[in-house]
């Protein structure tokens, strides 16, 4: 913690401007060399001839100095923003090596945030979906936590729990009249609470998941339906091979598209039918598996399929080649032409409606991700064996409720162990 370091924040590649981070514990002399000036300001942008040690120039380039504790890191902390070419970024690398820098590992920046009480591990982990964010939803997600809005529930769900613990320990030394009227009754009733928020919050897991994953759309149907050809027109491109031999498909096809500010995953498979040929039967295998953990199942038809099952919950029935249907419509069902692209802009109305009612409804203000879930659960757990247990021992309920309280902690990294906190900061990149 103690050395300077410093990292690419910007992206790698050939760009019009790079921006480099340095973070130590003392930068203003350094800070002054770069800028060859002694008396330096604060947040201010100064322009600079950036020279190596033997005088010669590297770039031209923006410095700012961010004095401690007013920085990302809490330290102080430099950022050169120069010209984006891959020799001038190596060149400034070498350069700061020669005072003694090295370059910083995953996630470095954010542990010193960590560390020096910057940010917590749920800004931590709100950040590193904020970079990983592709649509609009999964950067609304990601900013809630990274701007302390989860931080906020955890915090207050921890002081509750604390003081349920305390009261509780309290009856065991103290008079009933030296403690508030029905106390036993009300830490019975803010246990239950807390259990049912904390359940809730639990339940909508999936919800967040699924936003942060992408939603899995999947087309299933006979061979020849022309489950390709509608994969190709949503997709926007020939990415699934079309042709009027069945089986074509043989594996699954996926490609990952935005609705509404949602990632959608969407799935072509192989059609369903009887085969001999053992490479097609495993891709129907797929086909029933990719069905199984579907959010969302576009079930292809033809006005000639023998055999039409009833809409589910999550699936819709998509009759295909319109152009070439004669017979009356079935209502509940949606009929489009791959071929002409009629009816394809009224499905994808549909295909969004359906993501609105089956995510926006069971939408939590709480963004959990797999390391705070299983956390959760534990909490869960403990307040469950609290209300489970004796009545009139509340030495067990009040040490159940600490334990709860102790695993809140470590969401919120307060009583964290070093492999919890490195688990969340490798999530990052260099330079953050």
């Amino acid at each position: 913690m103690n050395d300077t370091i410093f990292a690419l924040s910007s992206g790698h590649g050939k760009s019009g401007v790079a921006v480099i981070r340095i973070s130590g514990n003392d930068l203003s002399k350094i800070f002054q060399q770069i800028i060859g000036k002694k008396t330096i300001k604060s947040r201010y942008a100064y322009f600079t001839n950036l020279n190596d040690k033997n005088g010669e120039l590297i770039d031209q380039c923006i410095a700012i100095y961010f004095q401690s504790p007013n920085s990302f890191t809490g330290e102080d902390v430099i950022e050169l923003h120069t010209h984006g070419a891959t020799a001038v970024i190596e060149s400034v690398f070498e350069y700061l090596r020669g005072f003694g820098a090295r370059m910083a590992e995953r996630g470095e920046f954010s542990k010193r945030a960590f560390y020096n009480n910057k940010m917590d591990l749920p800004e931590v982990d709100g950040l590193a979906a904020l970079l990983d964010a592709r649509t609009d939803k999964q950067r609304a997600q990601a900013l809630k936590s990274m701007t302390g809005d989860d931080s906020k529930i955890y915090e207050s769900w921890r002081k509750q729990m604390i003081e349920i613990s305390a009261y509780s320990a309290a009856i065991l030394d103290y008079d009933t009249d030296d403690l508030p009227k029905d106390i036993e009754k009300t830490l019975i009733t803010r246990t239950k609470k807390l259990y049912e928020e904390i359940n809730s919050a639990l339940g909508c897991y999936g919800t967040v998941r699924t936003i942060r994953n992408g939603f899995n759309i999947v087309l299933a149907g006979d061979t020849n339906v022309g489950k390709s050809s509608i994969f190709n027109r949503l997709v926007g491109s020939s990415r699934a091979i079309v042709s009027d031999i069945p089986g074509t498909t043989r594996d699954v096809v996926s490609a990952q598209l935005d609705m509404d500010g949602y990632l959608v995953n969407l799935l072509d498979t192989a059609g369903i039918r009887e085969s001999n040929d053992i490479i097609e039967k495993i891709g129907i295998e797929k086909t029933h598996y990719e069905i199984k953990n579907a959010d969302l199942v576009l079930r292809v038809y033809t006005s000639d399929s023998e055999k039409i099952n009833n809409a589910g919950i999550n699936e819709i029935i998509v009759f295909n080649k319109s152009d070439l249907n004669n017979k009356s419509k079935k209502s509940g069902c949606i009929y489009i032409s791959a071929l002409t692209g009629d009816g394809i802009e009224d499905l994808i109305k549909l295909i969004k409606n359906k993501i609105h009612t089956i995510i926006g409804s069971s939408e939590s203000d709480l963004i959990i991700n797999e390391r705070t879930y299983e956390l959760l659960l534990n909490v869960k757990k403990h307040l469950g064996d609290a209300l489970n247990s004796d009545e009139t021992n509340f030495d067990i309920f009040a040490e159940q409720i600490r334990i709860s309280a102790d695993f809140i902690g470590k969401i919120l990294g307060v009583i964290s162990t070093t492999e919890v906190a490195n688990a969340t900061f490798n999530q990052l990149c260099l330079g953050k």
